[in-house]
């Protein structure tokens, strides 16, 4: 796949930087909304993306779960941290991907929070089979050691949609897991000076199917297309605050 176009973007923003503060606070409050909402949402959340904003503000929203009120909490909390890691310049590693995934369960499953799987799990819907529980730890090694050394030889976007791609193939955790790939896919790209983006709930029957497509038959195009297109429109945001067209 050609990221021609993609760098192209990004060399325009980055041209544009450093970026009025004001913009630059607005556009991270409306992210970490979106990217919020539809996450969860993508996951069975039913809070609604103004009910979602009033959650994160500390209010409880009438006839919703606890759950979700932690849900929404929590991947802002896991958003702050992945910000955390970029500006510390952290390597990849199984001790980030567990940081990550103990903010997700935070409140909601405290004994699975951070740890991986110590049962066997199916996907619903999904011909894809996650492999026995046994085998992860060897599993979760290999995918560190083919970060360490695909993580220079792969275009940032392609690098990203990978670890995403990989990672949930593994699931590793009993609950959290597309989250938490979603989170990594962002810090991949954060680290790589793209804008994180967000996978619209619209598009979550494509993401499943494209997704498994990439683990059964071996096939990454149709994933990658669907992360390119949210790529791009990832800088639509920051055309709208800079008052540029694309």
């Amino acid at each position: 796949m050609d990221f021609t176009y993609l760098d192209k973007l990004k060399t325009k923003l980055d041209a544009m930087r450093p970026l009025p503060e004001a913009a630059v606070r607005n556009l991270h409050e409306d992210l970490v909304l979106r990217w919020t909402y539809h996450s969860n949402a993508i996951e069975g959340n039913t809070l609604t993306l103004r009910e979602t904003k009033v959650a994160l503000e500390g209010i409880t929203i009438g006839g919703k779960t606890l759950r979700e009120h932690f849900e929404a909490i929590n991947h802002r909390d896991a958003i702050l941290y992945v910000e955390d890691i970029v500006r510390k310049n952290e390597p990849f590693s199984e001790w980030q991907i567990k940081g990550i995934h103990s903010l997700i369960l935070k409140n909601i499953d405290e004994e699975n929070a951070g740890r991986y799987r110590i049962i066997n799990v199916t996907i619903g819907g999904a011909r894809h089979v996650p492999p026995d529980f046994l085998h992860l730890p060897q599993q979760m090694g290999d995918l560190a050691k083919w970060y360490d050394k695909e993580s220079k030889a792969l275009h940032p976007v392609e690098l990203a949609a990978r670890v995403h791609a990989d990672f949930v193939k593994i699931h590793p955790f009993v609950d959290g897991n597309g989250r938490t790939a979603r989170l990594l896919m962002n810090l991949e790209l954060m680290k790589a000076g793209f804008p994180a983006v967000v996978l619209p709930v619209e598009r979550r029957l494509e993401y499943y199917e494209v997704l498994d497509k990439a683990h059964v038959d071996g096939d990454y195009g149709p994933f990658l297309s669907l992360i390119y297109d949210i790529v791009v429109q990832g800088f639509d945001p920051y055309w709208h605050a800079l008052g540029v067209k694309p």
